[in-house]
C-alpha cells in the first residue's frame, strides 16, 4: 500500500491577486488535486497563475459527503490542496470537518497561510488590537441573534464580524441597541480591492450614515469592547430590581424590563416574570 498523501490548507487572496504568496502558488502547482469551495471562482485564480489541476468541489452543507472522496484520494497517496473562495479555509468557510477527519485517520495536514479579512481589518481599524475575538457572521434568526449579542455585550475586547451589504443596516441597528450607540466601530469594506475603504464612527453615527447611502461590497465590522463600567456582571435578580426601580420612576413595567434587558443581557421576558414576583 502506498504512503498516504497530505492535505494542504491553502489561503488565497481576498481580492488582490498580487497578495498570493510564492509558496501558495508552488503548493497548488505541486498537488495532485485541488478541492475548492466553488470551482468556478477558484478556476479564475488558477487560470491567472497558469495552474492546471483536477478540481473537486467542497462546500457546505455537503462536507461529510465531499470529505469521503477526498479522504480516499489522500489514503491512496495523493496530495490535495483545500482552498476557499477567498482567504483562509475553515475560517467562516468550509474545511474544519475535513481537517478533523484527516487527524482522526492519521493523514498529515499542512497550512499555507495567506490573507485573512478579519485580521487585516482589525489592523487598520484604529481600534484596540491587544485582545480581539472573531465572531464571524451573526445568526440570521432574530432570537438567536439577540441572544448572541447579549452574550458578548460585556466582553472587554474588540469584536470582529463579517457582514453582507444587504444586511449591514439591520446589523448596525441591532448592535447599537445591544451594545449602546456610543461604541466605536470601524467598517472595513472591499479590503485589498480598488474601492477599499474604512469608515469609522460610533454605532449610532454609522446607523445614520447608512440611512442616506446604500451599503456596497463585503464588510468586516470591528467594534470596540465594553468599557469597565459596561462589563459589569448582573444577576437576574439585579436585573429585575433595576426594572422595578425604573417602573417606580413612572415607566410602564414592560418598558422598564426592556431597558433592563438591554443593560444586563437577560431577556425581557425572564426579567418581567421575576419583577412581578415582588
Amino acid at each position: 500500500m502506498s504512503d498516504t498523501g497530505k492535505l494542504y490548507v491553502v489561503g488565497t487572496p481576498i481580492g488582490n491577486l498580487s497578495d498570493f504568496s510564492p509558496r501558495g502558488i508552488e503548493t497548488l502547482e505541486s498537488v495532485d488535486y485541488i478541492a475548492a469551495e466553488d470551482t468556478r471562482v477558484s478556476l479564475r485564480l488558477l487560470t491567472h497563475f497558469g495552474i492546471k489541476k483536477p478540481m473537486l468541489s467542497y462546500y457546505k452543507p455537503h462536507e461529510a459527503e465531499k470529505s469521503a472522496k477526498i479522504l480516499e484520494l489522500l489514503a491512496d497517496g495523493n496530495n490535495v490542496a483545500l482552498v476557499s473562495d477567498a482567504g483562509m479555509p475553515c475560517i467562516s468557510d468550509p474545511g474544519v470537518y475535513l481537517v478533523q477527519k484527516c487527524y482522526e485517520t492519521g493523514i498529515a495536514v499542512e497550512v499555507i497561510p495567506s490573507c485573512n479579512a478579519a485580521v487585516a481589518a482589525v489592523a487598520i481599524s484604529g481600534i484596540d488590537t491587544m485582545r480581539f475575538a472573531f465572531e464571524g457572521f451573526l445568526p440570521v434568526n432574530k432570537k438567536e441573534r439577540s441572544e448572541r449579542l447579549a452574550e458578548i455585550r460585556s466582553l472587554p475586547h474588540t469584536l470582529i464580524f463579517y457582514e453582507a451589504p444587504h444586511k449591514l443596516r439591520k446589523t448596525l441597528e441591532d448592535m447599537a441597541e445591544a451594545f449602546g450607540g456610543d461604541r466605536s466601530c470601524a467598517l472595513c469594506r472591499e479590503l485589498t480591492k480598488i474601492h477599499e475603504e474604512v469608515i469609522r464612527g460610533t454605532l449610532s453615527e454609522l446607523c445614520d450614515y447608512y440611512k442616506e447611502l446604500d451599503p456596497r461590497g463585503e464588510y468586516v465590522v470591528v467594534v470596540e469592547g465594553a468599557k469597565p463600567c459596561e462589563a459589569q456582571e448582573f444577576t437576574l435578580e439585579q436585573a429585575a430590581e433595576l426594572a422595578r426601580q425604573l417602573a417606580a420612576g413612572g415607566e410602564k413595567l414592560s418598558d422598564a424590563c426592556k431597558k433592563a434587558a438591554k443593560q444586563t443581557g437577560f431577556s425581557k421576558q425572564e426579567i418581567y416574570k421575576l419583577a412581578l414576583e415582588e
